[in-house]
């Protein structure tokens, strides 16, 4: 894909892509912010193939952008599909995954919720190119929330299940939401 706003994306469409609903550029009103919660790239497109596959509709979870920690940019679901990255939330958004071990593999265990990856400088400003680009591409985009703040679900711990963890913590607290947000909110009405 050629560059958009100074960014370099890289296609590579799942191919289960079909089966998401379409949609305007105009229902497109946030960005979602995530971590994969995954070792690497590759564990997160084998994981948003596995999950298609494991669908009865053929259709998969994934974000539209996922965000390697080289700052590496990969497209696995055209803007104009809906993507299935955050329940309630994914017609009027645009999902953005970046790569990062969270809580991995320990996902709901009660003592493994500290994520210990920090996100990688050249990550975040890739990251921040992209959210500029993508204002400039979408103008109806107001809001950056981050999954955690659109998904607050407890869920029993695997380990106890009387103690009850977050479903999703994701980009988690060692991601620079401040600054991300900060800059976010410096790009409006330019």
């Amino acid at each position: 894909m050629e560059p958009r706003g100074g960014i370099e994306i890289t296609d590579r469409i799942v191919d289960w892509h079909t089966l998401l609903p379409t949609r305007n550029d105009s229902d497109v009103s946030m960005v979602v912010l995530h971590a994969t919660e995954l070792p690497d790239m590759a564990a997160a497109w084998a994981e948003a193939e596995k999950s298609a596959s494991a669908s009865d509709s053929g259709r998969g979870v994934c974000g539209h952008l996922y965000v390697d920690q080289d700052g590496t940019v990969y497209r696995l679901v055209p803007f104009d599909r809906v993507a299935f990255h955050v329940q309630g939330f994914n017609t009027p958004s645009i999902g953005i995954e970046l790569v990062n071990r969270g809580r991995y593999p320990n996902w709901f265990k009660s003592w493994g919720q500290q994520p210990k990856e920090k996100f990688p400088s050249a990550q975040i400003e890739a990251l921040r190119a992209l959210l500029r680009s993508l204002r400039e591409q979408y103008p109806a985009i107001v809001e950056l929330r981050r999954h955690s703040d659109l998904d607050e679900r407890l869920v029993p711990a695997e380990d106890r299940p009387e103690k009850m963890v977050r479903r999703r913590i994701d980009p988690g607290p060692l991601f620079p939401w401040n600054d991300v947000a900060r800059d976010w909110a410096d790009t409006a009405g330019r």
